[in-house]
């Protein structure tokens, strides 16, 4: 009997998520009842580590997903999904090699997450050949293999050899090979007494969690959290909770052949659990197709937001570079009227000065009632060229003042802009908003030709450019509250408060902004009605929430008619000024019940 087990990359499987082997399993037990001798009608390739088969089986389309990247799983769809307008190369393989193959069968490798799909089909001489499709799901290094009749590797969707650190080598031509996963099967064990003292003392010291997620295949931290909720047992290492454990696990392989299993949320993830009566529909298939396809568009909408974020943080760290530059030139300049003044004296005493070189002269200020003035002097030069070198000084920074100021005040518009650009990226909440950021900086130019950012979300990167325009065009999509019997609507991002302040709000609606600070633009919509200061006290709070002071507690808030609020010409996108305002200090505010 084997006690002694050594997991398969433990770093990576310590990571372990719900979709384990008992899931798998389930997940294989429905698909066998609807995909059996189905024909593979189509076959995409939507992301870099995902393959979806389209198959025709019975008289109904299903599309099966291979998902072998970080959120590893394989289930049937319904999400739609955009493709690359060229398939990559290994989907282009599998067209060649599976179009019009028949599925002979579904299994899985004991409790391993291991798929086998074996296809059955005639190739291009007509000759009845089987294929299999192994689908392993193995964190970092999961994989799509295609085998040959003959056991050997036609193609992956990842190449591993053991001069790059792998235990196999999962390459073309060479032979395929299970992993060695040297881990317990949960059903072979029916002495549960006798096993249990041949477990070593070393062992029995760990948690009772651990063991089982170390020693038996096919569990993952999740599941067996999950069953000692159930069943309401400790996680100290006994024979009763060993038992206990041991018999629910057992009695759920049991259940997943008879389909009396389902999902559900548990601890921010997923589990398996027994039910009284069999499902005879697609359940676990369809509930992990809703669970991953959230979770991908949060990861994508994490990903894409964070790469924004970071190219603006680059932006911003050039600007600011560029602005202490500008701060240090004014800061020189600044000595420009002491040279004026150098100079000046210098030549109302050339009189009085010898021609003897020296370091500096005292002369008397007749600006400061003749207060002595100590000037330094080049002793290479005599007193007159000194004059003439402070005059050439002057009238240098003189000319560079102008400059660099104007460079000062473009510099904090960027940075003002670019900070902008960063609240709206906090405010978004889906990959749409995000998008339509994106575009914003796009049409602001702050992309070159270089930037790898400039790529937006995978659905905004297939969309033609007529898609594009209608995806971009101006929509009324403001956050929207209720106060009083007015309506106030705020932006969520620079274009919308443009296009919220500039073209949806009327002359005397009132128009609100936090102080100096990135905020929305809200807008509080009248009607011909005259609001009461409890009313716009309301409005100031949300438009305090809506901005980067949400987190103080007294924040000044501008409020004016809208027909006081105007945009200077070629200003960015949400830059705007006002006058006739008054100001008002509130608590930040969501909404008016808070």
């Amino acid at each position: 009997m084997i006690l002694f087990c050594h997991s398969y990359r433990r770093k990576e499987l310590d990571k372990t998520m719900a979709f384990d082997g008992f899931t798998l399993k389930s997940i294989i037990q429905e698909l066998n009842s609807c995909l059996i001798n189905g024909k593979i009608t189509k076959i995409y390739q939507p992301l870099p580590e995902e393959i979806i088969l389209g198959i025709y089986c019975n008289g109904t389309n299903y599309a099966l997903s291979l998902n072998v990247s970080t959120l590893y799983s394989l289930h049937l769809t319904t999400t739609s999904k955009p493709n690359p307008l060229c398939a990559p190369n290994f989907c282009m393989l599998l067209r060649k090699h599976l179009i019009g193959f028949k599925i002979k069968s579904l299994s899985m490798s004991g409790l391993e997450r291991i798929a086998i799909i074996e296809l059955e089909g005639y190739n291009e001489l007509n000759d009845l050949v089987t294929y299999k499709l192994i689908v392993e799901l193995m964190g970092k290094h999961s994989n799509i293999i295609l085998v040959n009749q003959n056991n050997n590797i036609i193609d992956s969707l990842k190449h591993f050899t053991t001069f790059s650190g792998s235990l196999r080598n999962i390459i073309p031509n060479m032979s395929y090979e299970s992993p060695e996963l040297n881990k317990l099967d949960i059903s072979a064990i029916t002495n549960v007494s006798e096993f249990y003292e041949n477990i070593p003392v070393s062992l029995k010291n760990t948690s009772l969690i651990a063991y089982f997620f170390d020693c038996f295949s096919g569990t993952s931290k999740t599941l067996l959290n999950s069953a000692m909720f159930q069943l309401k047992i400790s996680d100290e290492f006994n024979f009763e909770n060993f038992k206990c454990l041991l018999s629910y696990l057992q009695n759920l392989l049991v259940k997943i052949q008879s389909h009396q299993v389902d999902c559900t949320y548990f601890e921010k993830d997923y589990v398996l659990i027994p039910t009284l009566e069999p499902n005879t529909t697609l359940k676990i298939n369809f509930f992990l197709d809703d669970y991953y396809s959230h979770k991908e568009q949060e990861e994508e909408f994490t990903q894409y937001r964070n790469s924004l974020l970071t190219f603006i943080a680059k932006k911003l760290k050039k600007i600011s570079k560029k602005s202490d530059e500008v701060n240090k030139k004014i800061q020189e300049c600044s000595k420009m009227n002491d040279y004026q003044l150098y100079g000046e004296l210098l030549t109302n005493n050339l009189y009085r000065l010898s021609e003897n070189h020296t370091d500096c002269v005292t002369l008397e200020n007749y600006y400061e009632q003749n207060r002595p003035t100590k000037i330094p002097l080049d002793v290479t030069l005599s007193p007159s060229d000194n004059a003439k070198k402070y005059f050439k000084k002057y009238h240098k920074l003189k000319n560079t003042i102008s400059i660099v100021t104007a460079q000062k005040e473009d510099l904090e518009k960027e940075i003002d802009y670019l900070e902008s650009i960063v609240y709206e990226l906090q405010l978004a909440k889906n990959v749409t908003e995000l998008d339509r950021i994106y575009q914003e900086m796009e049409d602001s130019n702050l992309f070159s030709r270089r930037t790898p950012v400039k790529q937006g979300s995978k659905a905004f990167r297939v969309k033609n450019k007529q898609n594009r325009k209608s995806t971009n065009k101006k929509q009324n999509n403001f956050l929207s509250y209720q106060i009083d019997g007015f309506t106030v609507l705020v932006g969520k991002n620079n274009q919308e408060n443009d296009y919220l302040t500039l073209k949806v709000a009327k002359e005397n609606d009132i128009w609100f902004h936090v102080k100096d600070i990135q905020g929305s633009h809200v807008i509080l919509v009248v009607n011909q009605k005259e609001p009461s200061q409890e009313t716009i006290n309301q409005v100031a709070a949300i438009s305090a929430y809506y901005s980067k002071a949400k987190q103080s507690s007294n924040v000044p808030v501008d409020y004016t008619l809208a027909k006081y609020v105007k945009k200077p010409s070629k200003a960015k996108p949400g830059m705007v000024t006002y006058i006739n305002y008054q100001t008002v200090n509130v608590q930040p505010s969501k909404t008016p019940l808070d």
